[in-house]
């Protein structure tokens, strides 16, 4: 058990992490273009904290969290999502005093979930999110839809579509639900297990269901789309309006209701299509009472996240080329010829740091020919070879290891000659 990690817990081993700080960049990099800036929140929170904002009848309170007591006798949760996190800071911090809207994100958050692994969705999983704290209009959902949809455009994700829904507010959503109810109370037996506990807590979690005996038997259930208020079908009609403007094609689905208790008004998902179905890239929406259900002033809000797993899973799918990966490879290896010069290559490898060359030596005392071998496997560009001659005479041999070519550089000057045959 020692070196086995637990099951849905992965390791991001130094081969991959180049591709993950691609994606991090270009998250942070759509964030800042749109102003807004980024929050880290403790990976653990107060249960509390969750059981009031994604509702106590959720799924993912009921079942998923992982929850313990601390020594203090305190329960406490591993955050399962970041929006809550992020409104106790806005709250705590008293951020909503400061002029809004308030626009934060995070990014490679850990998230923690007790719940069968999926395809790019582990029970650790990384997400990058976006939230706007203080914007009422509906310019503000189309804001973040048309980013996330530019930005997985430009890591090189493809087949893309756009999915929009209302869920209503809480002056036309009762309502709804309880003409709903009674449309599942009259199919109850034919439903499963868990639709058949959900339509008791929440009705429209039955939407959600994946089980394909409850899909066909809600084929023909009423939506909320035709029982929304004057104010919720007009912050939707102007949604779309919006979209359309910035060119942006979308699917209104009345099926998305989104797991969590505190969405009103706008959802929305990013769907892509794999070998083995749909799958959902990113999802978020409206939540305008979930600040004051926590204890604050009445304020707006509307966000969204993204696995970064399932990202990095898609774009590996696609074969995507568009991922641009900074290279970690050494610009130059330092090899001596003999263990006596070997504090000659330490100071020789770092000036090429200092001069903000990706260096690196031998810390093995391997033959001169071994450390070839092992610069060639590191993918060193270059090799600067010390011997004693070298040394004697002030210079050091500079190798291309691709052109198998070589000159003689002053010690003095081998890392800005060296840069300067880089930038060629």
């Amino acid at each position: 058990m020692l070196t086995k990690i637990p099951k849905g817990m992965k390791d991001v081993l130094p081969a991959e992490s180049a591709r993950w700080r691609a994606v991090e960049k270009e998250c942070r990099q759509a964030a800042l273009l749109a102003g807004y800036r980024e929050i880290r929140t403790p990976v653990l929170e107060h249960t509390e904290l969750f059981a009031r904002s994604a509702g106590e009848s959720s799924d993912v309170v009921r079942k998923e969290m992982y929850t313990f007591k601390d020594k203090g006798d305190r329960s406490v949760t591993l955050k399962p999502e970041s929006t809550a996190g992020t409104v106790r800071a806005f709250l705590e911090s008293g951020l909503y005093a400061q002029a809004l809207p308030m626009k934060m994100y995070y990014i490679n958050a850990p998230h923690f979930r007790y719940e069968a692994p999926q395809s790019g969705r582990l029970r650790e999983h990384h997400q990058f999110g976006m939230e706007c704290f203080g914007a009422s209009q509906p310019s503000a959902d189309a804001e973040l839809i048309v980013l996330v949809v530019e930005l997985l455009g430009k890591l090189g994700l493809e087949n893309l579509s756009v999915r929009i829904n209302s869920i209503g507010c809480p002056n036309c959503r009762p309502a709804y639900q309880q003409h709903f109810k009674e449309y599942l109370n009259a199919r109850r037996e034919k439903l499963c297990k868990s639709c058949q506990e959900r339509m008791d807590i929440n009705p429209m979690r039955t939407l959600d269901c994946k089980e394909a005996a409850c899909k066909e038997e809600l084929k023909d259930a009423p939506v909320m789309m035709d029982h929304l208020c004057d104010e919720c079908r007009a912050h939707f009609e102007a949604l779309k309006g919006y979209l359309e403007a910035a060119g942006i094609r979308y699917t209104v689905d009345p099926r998305i209701v989104r797991g969590l208790d505190y969405y009103t008004k706008t959802v929305f998902e990013i769907i892509t299509d794999t070998p083995n179905g749909e799958l959902t890239v990113c999802g978020g929406g409206r939540y305008d009472g979930l600040v004051e259900e926590i204890g604050g002033p009445s304020i707006p809000a509307v966000g969204f996240g993204m696995g970064i797993e399932r990202v990095l899973m898609l774009l590996d799918q696609q074969n995507s080329q568009k991922l641009a990966v900074e290279d970690e490879r050494p610009q130059v290896f330092v090899a001596c010829l003999n263990q006596s010069l070997s504090k000659n290559a330490f100071l020789l490898m770092e000036q090429f740091r200092r001069a903000g060359l990706r260096a690196d030596m031998d810390h093995q005392g391997r033959s001169l020919k071994a450390q070839f071998k092992y610069a060639d496997k590191l993918g060193a560009q270059y090799v600067a070879v010390l011997g004693d001659d070298e040394v004697a005479k002030g210079v050091v041999k500079l190798r291309n290891m691709q052109a198998r070519d070589e000159w003689e550089s002053p010690l003095k000057t081998a890392p800005e000659d060296l840069k300067a045959h880089l930038e060629k």
